[in-house]
């Protein structure tokens, strides 16, 4: 018997890609209970074999090396932590979820897709016909999201509403944008735009609406205890589902990787009635 238990680990530490076989490989980039959302989602949505690598438990992880030995089928990186790891690996699919960085056009690879952070502009739009908006303010950095600024205009277009935009290459350049923004618009939009939106800037959109009477339109519930009218959130637990779908097409050679990146398909509209009354909005609590 112990020489079967030492031929064992002797074949374990020989043959790694036998003693780590797995479909999916996971990096995740930290321990937050947003990511453990989407995973459990994920895990929830299929049944493949996996591995689980959390980044911020470790000083290094060495990507490269790890698909080398293991041979994963496929990466799955959850935040901009995995993602920016997980594009070291440029021969095996990545697909990515809880990340801004999926179409940023400085690090595009072929190898990548994965669901979006953002909801779908149309619901944006339909939200804006229903408080009756016709003149919406928008900062975004256009190597970051101006591919769906253009997407948004159109549908905004389409239903006679203006986006006013302004671009910023820093964060210390919304405030300014934001000021050129007084008198031009009645609502103001934030994106999921890493560079717009930060701690040092989230303050100044919400002292120019309360100061100009505009409300504000967000993408995360925590806005609405800020002074937001209205968010439209997406749900955690659904895009871990649909990226599972992604996944298990990509393994089943479906060519999913040859698909855009795709939008949530749920989200969930919140309100703050308090505000709404405050500037004469009434919203209903649905999508």
């Amino acid at each position: 018997m112990r020489r079967l238990i030492l031929l064992i680990l002797a074949l374990a530490t020989l043959l790694p890609s036998l003693a780590y076989a797995y479909d999916v490989l996971i990096l995740q980039s930290g321990r937050n209970p947003a990511y453990e959302e989407a995973l459990k989602g994920f895990r929830a949505g299929t049944g493949v074999s996996q591995r689980l690598i959390v980044l911020s438990d470790y000083a290094e992880v060495d990507v490269i090396r790890i698909v080398r030995e293991d041979h994963p089928q496929l990466i799955l990186a959850i935040g901009d932590a995995a993602l920016k790891e997980a594009r070291k690996a440029r021969q095996i699919p990545v697909v990515a979820l809880m990340t801004l960085g999926i179409r940023d056009t400085k690090g595009a690879v072929a190898n990548l897709t994965g669901v979006e952070m953002f909801a779908p502009p149309e619901k944006y739009i339909a939200l804006f016909q229903e408080m009756k908006a016709k003149r919406i303010g928008v900062i975004c950095n256009p190597d970051r999201s101006g591919w769906y600024l253009r997407l948004a205009q159109k549908r905004a277009q389409d239903a006679g509403i203006t986006l006013v935009t302004r671009e910023v290459k820093e964060p210390r350049e919304t405030i300014q944008q934001l000021a050129s923004l007084a008198g031009k618009v009645d609502t103001l939009w934030m994106l999921p735009d890493s560079t717009a939106i930060t701690r040092e800037t989230t303050e100044a959109y919400f002292r120019f609406g309360q100061q100009h009477s505009v409300p504000v339109v967000a993408f995360a519930e925590g806005y609405l205890g800020l002074g937001a009218l209205a968010v439209l959130e997406i749900d955690r637990a659904g895009l871990g589902r649909q990226t599972a779908e992604m996944v298990t097409a990509t393994l089943n050679g479906d060519n999913a990787m040859n698909a855009i990146p795709l939008f949530p398909k749920a989200t969930n509209k919140k309100c703050n009635q308090a505000v709404g009354k405050r500037l004469g909005i009434l919203l209903s609590t649905s999508d």
